[in-house]
């Protein structure tokens, strides 16, 4: 048999693998075929994982009915307050914010705010934005991370995405001024969604653990652990070779997640002695299907799913919650 030949080692669709700029990551993309008014994706923060044994909703006869063991991970969603909204327009340049309003008295919405915002002299009133010559509006909303655990007071403020039309997003926006949203009202159990997180850091790491550069043998020249070409001396082409460098804490979106349950009751997944690394959860918590990126306590941002998977209908039934101690 000839010899595998890998000239290329790891994906070039991350590069740069550099550090994320902030943990409240940004979403680029909103869905657009969203008929409903309403939030279109919500915030929380990330608890650690546990399992669960569900009923098999297999096709397959030997499997259906039977129990069956699955890995969730636990997000704890405290409700969202709405400090204002934003209209936008479309230009050749893409979208530009047109106008923008803030709730009244904002400096009496929340103690912690001034630690992530500066207060706004002036601001619009509703009626003085023109809904007909606006494209999108989106919402200005605020995390509330001190009614957690996790020890953390200052709250991240960024826009969420609205469905249905133009006057729909713009009476919804004027509605929940000022209010609170919590996660039952903007997702539900078995919908699909994509996580946004800024993943784990490791630090600089070499070759080997960054892209997956197989270890050279023992008489090689110069090193074992490295890429065993950096290119020709001579031609007009750059290779992009594996090099070490940063590794982990980039920011990447997983999709179609599968929520399997939307509680307000955390007596139901709290284990004795509480998460590890986290403590207890205090509010609002979904169950999603499999992993998700980044370590426990960090921002997780769930968005209506730009692409699901159709041939997932519906969440299986669980049978058993978890509780005993992670310690």
């Amino acid at each position: 048999m000839p010899k595998k030949h890998n000239p290329r080692r790891s994906s070039l669709q991350f590069r740069p693998r550099k550090r994320a700029r902030s943990e409240n990551v940004r979403v680029r993309t909103w869905p657009k075929k969203i008929s409903e008014s309403k939030l279109l994706g919500f915030a929380g923060y990330k608890v650690g994982m546990t399992h669960v044994i569900v009923s098999d909703t297999s096709h397959l006869k030997e499997r259906k009915g039977k129990p069956l063991f699955l890995p969730v991970t636990v997000v704890e969603c405290p409700p969202m307050k709405v400090l204002g909204f934003r209209g936008y327009i479309n230009t050749h340049y893409g979208l530009r914010c047109k106008a923008q309003r803030w709730v009244d008295n904002l400096d009496k919405i929340d103690k912690n705010l001034s630690r992530s915002l500066s207060f706004p002299k002036k601001s619009k009133n509703a009626s003085e934005i023109p809904g007909e010559n606006l494209d999108e509006v989106r919402l200005l909303v605020m995390t509330q991370p001190g009614k957690t655990g996790i020890g953390k007071k200052k709250p991240e403020i960024f826009e969420v995405g609205l469905g249905g039309e133009v006057a729909e997003q713009l009476k919804f926006a004027e509605d929940y001024l000022g209010k609170e949203i919590r996660v039952g009202d903007v997702l539900k159990e078995s919908q699909q969604i994509d996580t946004c997180s800024v993943t784990k850091g490791k630090g600089f790491q070499g070759p080997v653990k960054r892209h997956g550069v197989k270890i050279r043998f023992h008489k090689s020249e110069k090193t074992k652990r490295g890429p065993g070409s950096l290119g020709p001396w001579h031609g007009p082409r750059l290779w992009k070779v594996a090099h070490a460098g940063q590794t982990g804490y980039h920011q990447r979106s997983e999709y179609n997640k599968l929520i399997l349950k939307i509680g307000d009751d955390p007596k139901l997944i709290n284990p004795k002695g509480g998460f590890l690394q986290y403590g207890l959860v205090k509010n609002d918590f979904i169950l999603l299907k499999g992993s998700i990126g980044g370590p426990r306590k960090r921002l997780v941002k769930m968005v209506f799913s730009i692409r699901p998977n159709k041939k997932l209908k519906e969440a299986p039934s669980i049978n058993y919650i978890s509780l005993e101690s992670k310690q």
